[in-house]
């Protein structure tokens, strides 16, 4: 993708899709119309990889004349990667022309939101999984204005972030539910109705069954979950 390639949705999937990452076409159309929507749009994307979503966002919001930030530490480890993660994202954004539309922020998300003072128009979260960094990742929304999109990955397949959706985001005056694709959801800036709270709460019967698939998968029966819950594939339900 060079810089005045199109950034048309199958153009931009076909690129990303080669990078690896734990994200689904419907996944990645949802992000994209969500930022597609938006005019000179600043987009904070929590959790990087190596760039599969960030190249979605980016190319959305260049074509609107924005750009996104892109937060990550980029942790020591097996599953992460460190610095070889880095270098990865960085190649990736410049091979795709995005250099320019991406600025990137190594940075645990919890330490860098307190002094954050920009207005945001699209929050995309997928850092660390576990019920207190969802909880503080959800407080970068009172950088939003009314109307804008909040997307939350593994919302529906984490036992952490579902536990910080129903605690601060089902009881909350400003945060509605609107849609998802797969486990990745699609909340915005607004007052909910009672009926946008129950519709979170119609989404709990597939947690369980997104948890039972990753219990089987850890005790090595893959072929059990595939017969029962009709799961396929050796990774978790995403």
């Amino acid at each position: 993708m060079d810089d005045h390639a199109p950034s048309t949705f199958d153009a931009t999937w076909e690129i990303a899709s080669d990078i690896p990452g734990w994200l689904t076409k419907d996944q990645a159309r949802l992000l994209h119309q969500a930022v597609g929507d938006l005019d000179d749009p600043l987009v904070v994307e929590i959790g990087s990889h190596q760039g599969k979503s960030t190249v979605i966002l980016a190319a959305a919001a260049r074509e609107r004349g924005g750009r996104v930030v892109a937060v990550d530490p980029f942790i020591e480890g097996r599953l992460f990667g460190g610095v070889s993660t880095k270098t990865k994202f960085q190649n990736n954004m410049e091979q795709n022309g995005l250099t320019e539309s991406v600025e990137l922020l190594t940075d645990y998300s919890t330490r860098a939101r307190p002094g954050w003072t920009r207005s945001i128009d699209c929050l995309y979260i997928d850092g660390k999984h576990d019920y207190w960094t969802l909880a503080d990742d959800l407080k970068w929304s009172v950088h939003l204005p009314e109307g804008a999109p909040i997307l939350i990955h593994d919302c529906y397949s984490s036992i952490g972030v579902t536990l910080g959706v129903l605690a601060h985001v089902l009881p909350s005056r400003r945060i509605r539910y609107e849609s998802r694709a797969g486990s990745m959801a699609l909340f915005k800036v607004g007052k909910p109705s009672w009926q946008d709270r129950v519709r979170i709460l119609r989404e709990m019967p597939w947690w369980v069954r997104n948890v039972a698939v990753k219990v089987l998968l850890r005790l090595r029966l893959r072929r059990l979950a595939a017969r029962v819950f009709q799961h396929e594939g050796p990774y978790d339900p995403f």
